[in-house]
Parts: C-alpha cells; sequence; structure tokens
C-alpha cells in the first residue's frame, strides 16, 4: 500500500489567473476523470494567486495552485492499496494533461508518474548530486536497525538483491564492477600478497580478492547485521566468504577498523594492499565535518601499515561531483606522508552513474 502522488504543471499567461477566469475550467476537467470531486477551500494566496482544494473519491485530495507569474500546479494524491486499479493510469494521466493544455490555453505542459509514497518497499534513491531515481524494486528481504545504521537488503527485479544502508543504494548482485574497478582486475596482482580491507562488509571485495590467490586477506568490519545480512541474502556478491569468520587465506575481524589499524601500527605490521571500502567521499562545499575527519584519519593511518610498494585501493563518489572529488584530492597531496595517485571510472548499474576509484601509492624518494 502506498500513497500515489500525481504531480501536474501548466504555464499560462499571467492574465488569466490574475482575473481568476481558470478555475471553473480546470475544475470541469478534473471532474470528467476523477469521481466524485468536491471543492473544499477557496482562497486567495499572496501576490495574486489562488489556492483550490478538492477531495473525490477512494480518499482523493487534490490541490490547484495558481502562481501570478503564470503557472499552475496539480497535486494528486490517492491512497492505494496493493493490487488495487490506479485512479489514473499514465494514459489517463496524458489524456487530462492533454484535455487541462487546451482549456487553460497553456503554453507549456508537464506531467509525472504517480510517485509512490509510504510503500513498505521503498523505490526512490538519490545519485551523487542528489537527483531522484526510481528502482523496480518489489520486496524487501531484510531489515534491521544495528547500532550504527539502517541495514536493508531489498530486490529489484534488474538489479536482484541490493543492499541499503541508511536508505542509499550500497551494492547489488549486478554490480560486479563496481569489485572489479575498485581492485583494478587485471592491472594489480594479488597473487601471494597480504592484504587487509577496511570494511568491505558485503563480502564482494574479499569474495573477488580469494579467487587472486593472496597471501592472506584481514577484513576489519564493524556491523555484524550487514554480514548477516549479505551472508543470507547477498550471496550472489560474497558467495559463501561470509559463511565462516575465517578460512585458510583470510580472517573477517568484527570491530572498529581504527583501533585494528592502531595495533598493526604498534606491532610494525606492514601489508602490500589496503582496501578503503568504507563511507563515500562527503558531498559538501569544505572538507570539514566528522566525515572528512574520519577520511584524513583512515588515510594517514592505512599509509603507515603499507608497504613501500604498496598500494591503498578505494571507492570515491560520482563524477557528478566534481568538486567532493577534487576536495578529496587535496586531502591526498596533504597526507603527512607524501603520496601518489591515479584514478579510474566504472558505470555502476545500482547507482545508474558513473563512479570514480583511486589507487594511492607512497611517492617513491630518488
Amino acid at each position: 500500500m502506498a500513497v500515489n502522488t500525481i504531480l501536474l504543471d501548466f504555464s499560462v499567461d499571467p492574465s488569466k489567473i490574475s482575473k481568476n477566469s481558470l478555475q471553473p475550467t480546470i475544475q470541469e476537467v478534473l471532474s470528467k476523470f476523477i469521481p466524485e470531486l468536491k471543492e473544499t477551500l477557496n482562497t486567495s494566496v499572496g501576490g495574486g494567486g489562488w489556492l483550490v482544494v478538492y477531495t473525490a473519491t477512494r480518499d482523493t485530495f487534490i490541490t490547484v495552485r495558481s502562481f501570478p507569474q503564470g503557472l499552475i500546479s496539480i497535486n494528486i494524491e490517492y491512497f492505494r492499496n496493493d493490487g488495487d486499479e490506479p485512479l489514473l493510469t499514465f494514459e489517463a494521466v496524458r489524456e487530462l494533461e492533454a484535455s487541462l493544455t487546451k482549456s487553460t490555453g497553456s503554453m507549456k505542459s508537464h506531467k509525472y508518474p504517480a510517485l509512490k509514497r509510504g510503500a513498505k518497499a521503498d523505490r526512490y534513491f538519490l545519485t551523487a548530486d542528489e537527483r531522484i531515481l526510481e528502482y523496480d524494486i518489489d520486496a524487501v528481504l531484510f531489515e534491521e536497525q544495528s547500532p550504527y545504521q539502517k541495514v536493508q537488503i531489498v530486490h529489484s527485479k534488474s538489479l536482484g538483491n541490493l543492499l541499503v544502508l541508511d536508505e542509499l543504494q550500497n551494492m547489488s548482485e549486478r554490480d560486479l564492477i563496481y569489485t572489479e574497478t575498485l581492485m583494478q582486475r587485471g592491472k594489480e596482482n594479488y597473487e601471494d600478497k597480504e592484504i587487509v580491507i577496511l570494511g568491505g562488509g558485503d563480502g564482494a571485495l574479499l569474495y573477488e580478492l580469494l579467487k587472486e590467490k593472496p597471501k592472506f586477506v584481514t577484513m576489519l568490519e564493524l556491523d555484524e547485521v550487514v554480514l548477516r545480512a549479505c551472508r543470507e541474502h547477498l550471496r550472489g556478491c560474497c558467495g559463501d566468504c561470509l559463511d565462516q569468520l575465517e578460512g585458510p587465506h583470510y580472517k573477517i575481524v568484527v570491530d572498529d577498523c581504527v583501533k585494528s589499524l592502531d595495533a598493526m601500527i604498534a606491532g610494525g605490521k606492514k601489508v602490500d594492499y589496503v582496501f578503503g571500502d568504507l563511507t563515500d567521499i562527503p558531498v559538501s562545499t569544505e572538507p570539514h565535518g566528522e566525515i572528512w575527519d574520519f577520511i584524513r584519519l583512515i588515510l594517514n593511518k592505512a599509509m603507515q601499515v603499507l608497504k613501500p610498494t604498496g598500494k591503498y585501493m578505494t571507492h570515491g563518489n560520482g563524477v557528478s561531483s566534481p568538486l567532493s572529488l577534487a576536495m578529496y584530492e587535496d586531502q591526498l597531496r596533504s597526507l603527512k606522508v607524501p603520496v601518489e595517485f591515479t584514478k579510474d571510472t566504472a558505470f555502476i548499474p545500482s547507482f545508474l552513474e558513473d563512479w570514480v576509484f583511486y589507487q594511492v601509492c607512497l611517492k617513491q624518494v630518488n
């Protein structure tokens, strides 16, 4: 069940709004498409506009708002149970738009498919630059609030099972390209190498790295709930590597990665690769705040456990966030030790955009 919201807008001659000549026309057209239409409010709004509110069949609530600059917005909201026919099909919305365009003399109009709000399976997520995307999600397979975040596994008809953390898409069964670009498969040799993964609770990176015959992989994941959810419902990504916390060539440590890095630094541990599979680069105007502080902390500590020829591999954010990516690169140039970096991009199906990945190594002094 969900509240369906249909949005329409029309550009008209401003003089028609000031003369208040469009209200009867709009009401007449709406009544042909929506049964039991009843006006419940009619009031002037500052600057010469007006607002009319209607109710109708099936708990329908309609607002018609005019703006003196020559814009009319119509919002139609109604409750719909699963399996019910829509109040207005998309074809009917198209006919409604055409009728209103003709009767109001609109110069330009827009219509949108019904937004489904309040459903158990949320269908809407954001790109890196906060554009709304609608997904074909039809079921929630797992949902639990951990001590750290809201963890969900949902099913998408096109993406398979999808991990969602704090209502942001994270990893789907169609996202192998994400993992392969992060690890630079085919460009890096992991055979007989020692590797540390910071985060990576979906298990996808661990699963793919183990295929490369490393000497040993240590994965440091804070959230046990993520591990459990992915072990049960994201096996298309993690295979069986989350079934046990330890195997011949890997160990999963359920703990704070900062504490584990500190222990490695204190013990003089050095590895060939560190993967930062943690939070994304924030979309912000300045590199300040708790997340940026955490990113700088992780970068500086990771450099201390790398061998001189080692690499730090991580993901950044979408190419649609160039300012944030530039600020991240400034942080790389300002670390306690000098580094060099390269980057790569790949289109990630569950993000529906190109994503940026970084490869960072210690600068060699001649």
